[in-house]
């Protein structure tokens, strides 16, 4: 397992009941029980959400967070990443599979992907996966060595242009692990990962290139507002803002020196960032400045998303923790 880096995530999460400990404005704990990892979070609007974590863990919610349901899946591997691209069509990785939605997650099939044969020194792992049209899509993740899966022999991008039916690898200048992704419109994208990589697209995805971080962090989440103004998140407390579509990026002072998992902007103005040990930073000045906030919890953040009125936080040992304006 190797999302987000070398997280260890071993223990399987059991039913989920939640229950809003505070209800003042802020963060607030929304714990579900259990003691496996949430690693993702995603709603497709302010009652109907999903968190997804350890041994194929998948749950939702229809009021807001009040309650939880499991959704059984066909996998016990850990979910990296749940995201849908509108109320309907959502999709999800775990390792080396993939599961589709087309109603509102009602259902989830799995999708093949790609077959092992056809990696012959290794075996293909799924960490961030992004549509940015209704047919072309994109997956990123690693090639991990078949007799040692703790050790990344090399990069993987994978793209669909029928909407998930087939899949196809586009070679990328980096061998290094590519953690998360993000496209702003159809023709702009970024990747970034270990050692520091960027890379950068501006041609739908065809082709991409190696954008200079200045660091040699993992760098393990990335968000862009347009094509020019974009942050990326890191180990050491590492937080880069470009202001010209990442042609040069440049180190935000914080007082955070931890690991941060996650940002997220809910406008041009207003971000969140996550990581270890409960960290939560904000910024109200378009990511010039990051203040702490009280998370109320000192379990790591993992996943994180946030818009103008709600947001959440999910991480360690099944923590969730709810923003309310």
């Amino acid at each position: 397992m190797v999302f987000f880096g070398k997280f260890v995530l071993t223990v399987v999460m059991g039913l989920v009941s939640a229950q809003l400990i505070a209800a003042q404005p802020g963060w607030n704990i929304n714990r579900a029980k259990g003691t496996g990892d949430l690693i993702s979070v995603f709603f497709t609007s302010s009652s109907e959400g999903w968190i997804a974590g350890d041994n194929g863990y998948l749950a939702f919610t229809n009021d807001g967070g009040r309650s939880w349901r499991r959704k059984i899946l066909n996998t016990a591997a850990d979910i990296n990443e749940i995201y849908f691209r509108n109320d309907d069509n959502g999709y999800l990785v775990a390792g080396r599979k993939m599961f589709v939605t087309n109603d509102a997650g009602n259902s989830w099939r799995e999708a093949l992907i790609v077959n092992p044969a056809e990696f012959k020194d290794g075996i293909p792992e799924f960490y961030s996966i992004r549509f940015n049209s209704k047919k072309q899509g994109f997956i990123i993740g690693a090639i991990l060595d078949k007799n040692d899966e703790d050790v990344v022999i090399g990069s993987l991008l994978l793209r669909t242009t029928d909407g998930g039916e087939s899949w196809s690898r586009i070679l990328v200048p980096t061998k290094v692990e590519l953690i998360h992704l993000d496209f702003e419109g159809k023709s702009h994208g970024w990747i970034v990962g270990d050692m520091g990589t960027i890379l950068a697209t501006t041609n739908n995805g065809k082709t991409w290139t190696v954008q200079r971080s200045g660091t040699k962090e993992v760098l393990r989440n990335v968000d862009f507002r347009n094509d020019d103004q974009g942050f990326v998140v890191g180990d050491k407390g590492t937080i880069l803002r470009t202001v010209n579509g990442g042609r040069n990026w440049i180190k935000i002072r914080s007082a955070a020196n931890n690991t941060l998992n996650r940002v997220d902007f809910s406008d041009d103005k207003n971000g969140w960032i996550v990581g270890s040990r409960g960290t939560i930073l904000r910024s109200t000045d378009r990511g010039n400045t990051w203040v702490i906030q009280n998370s109320r919890t000192k379990n790591s953040l993992y996943g994180l998303y946030m818009t103008k009125k709600y947001g959440w936080s999910v991480g360690k040992t099944g923590v969730i923790v709810k923003y309310q304006k």
